[in-house]
């Protein structure tokens, strides 16, 4: 039998797996300039870890999540999304204790699971990018998040994105519309989709995010949370739109907006891209919104939190398309190549050196003939070709050559040992 990856997997290999580096490195140090650090959780949790957060009648927790009876009987499952592990740690690791500052900002680059149709930028097992912020119901927390998404896109070099951005109020407005939604949908509730029909006895705010075109066609005159909310949640949303102006953040009021998870609460946005070479419709790249009560839900005391998270292979399908710069090929800086009795170990020698230097740096470990180590050199995409023939390690004298436009020089052995000097020489 075949071996093959799992259905909805994918094997990124070394040619690919430097672009994922290189966007996760910029999203690394963009983190860390906001005082965010890493934090890590398992890759499995208990089943309630995630049915307890996401809401049991979630498509998430009821359709595609991974769950199993391990050999102790406990029910484990792969985690679906990144918030949920985090909050779980947050309580379990007693987080919220007075000695930490608040608000305790993590930033985390996961792979999480779904069993769902595979399909472009969306497989069974994908990497989120996220943020989390615990401990501040200030509306400057929403902002600061926001910021972040938005930002990041920018950095990253994102094209026609734009920020859809709801509110879903407080319990009572949340109740409120509801209640609202089932004496909307309950006398045409036959007509609706089996899913969207358990959704109405579960969660009817559910239906909104409906694909299903059974269900598209009474989604428009459906009732808005906005006429739903109280002076407060609309005063603290207003103060957010009106910070986001005054930052430059274009926004769309998007009243359909709902996210997929249950534990969100006040605010919640997507970033969605326009682009016709990738999809027929804007797509979201990124959402996220403020979760307060779920802390709780765990048993930790109230505490406020407000996050995003990113699709990695969305985001890395829009990168290559809008900026495919950012993925070239850069190569390396040196390539060794030498010829005759005893150059061996010296070429080794040079080639640790320069690395230690921070150069990236190869040479022919099977030692072929000299034409067969340049044309190594070029394949790999060498900046400069230093040559070191036996002659040349008796006279202490090397020759390096820069590929673009054959320009050489000699240097001597002792050059070797600061090769930035060595750069600006032969750059000069």
């Amino acid at each position: 039998m075949k071996v093959q990856r799992p259905k909805g997997t994918v094997d990124i290999l070394p040619e690919d797996s430097g672009s994922w580096e290189k966007v996760e490195h910029i999203a690394r140090n963009f983190f860390k300039r906001a005082n965010y650090r890493e934090i890590r959780t398992p890759s499995f949790e208990n089943y309630e870890v995630f049915s307890r957060s996401s809401g049991e009648t979630s498509d998430v927790v009821s359709k595609e999540m991974y769950d199993f009876n391990d050999k102790g009987g406990r029910h484990i499952a792969l985690r679906p999304e990144g918030t949920a592990g985090v909050v779980r740690a947050y309580v379990e690791n007693k987080i919220y204790g007075p000695d930490v500052v608040k608000p305790f900002n993590v930033y985390y680059i996961d792979n999480t699971f779904r069993y769902e149709r595979p399909q472009a930028g969306r497989q069974r097992e994908f990497h989120q990018i996220g943020v989390e912020s615990f401990g501040s119901d200030s509306p400057l927390a929403d902002v600061e998040t926001i910021m972040m998404g938005h930002d990041l896109l920018a950095e990253l070099g994102v094209k026609n994105y734009e920020l859809h951005i709801n509110t879903l109020g407080n319990a009572k407005v949340r109740q409120d519309y509801h209640d609202a939604l089932v004496d909307y949908f309950t006398p045409v509730k036959d007509q609706l989709s089996e899913d969207s029909q358990r959704r109405l006895e579960m969660n009817p705010l559910r239906i909104l995010d409906s694909k299903d075109e059974a269900d598209k066609k009474f989604l428009p005159n459906a009732p808005k949370i906005v006429d739903y909310l109280d002076e407060e949640s609309k005063t603290k949303f207003q103060t957010i739109t009106d910070m986001l102006k005054q930052l430059g953040i274009d926004y769309v009021m998007d009243d359909d907006l709902v996210r997929g998870l249950d534990y969100y609460t006040g605010v919640i946005f997507e970033f969605m891209v326009a682009d016709k070479n990738l999809w027929e419709s804007a797509t979201t790249i990124l959402g996220g919104g403020r979760y307060d009560h779920l802390v709780e839900e765990f048993d930790g005391p109230h505490t406020p939190a407000v996050g995003f998270g990113i699709g990695e292979e969305r985001l890395m399908l829009v990168l290559r398309q809008q900026n495919p710069d950012l993925f070239k090929d850069e190569g390396i800086d040196f390539f060794i190549t030498n010829i005759g009795a005893g150059t061996e170990m010296k070429t080794v020698e040079i080639a640790r050196s320069l690395r230690n230097q921070g150069f990236k740096t190869l040479y022919d470990v099977d030692q072929k003939k000299l034409k067969q180590q340049f044309r190594k050199a070029d394949r790999v995409n060498a900046k400069y070709v230093i040559t070191l023939g036996a002659k040349e390690l008796e006279n202490g004298v090397l020759n390096i050559k820069r590929l673009s436009d054959g320009k050489t020089i000699d240097l001597s052995l002792d050059d070797i040992n600061d090769m930035q000097s060595v750069i600006q020489k032969i750059e000069g």
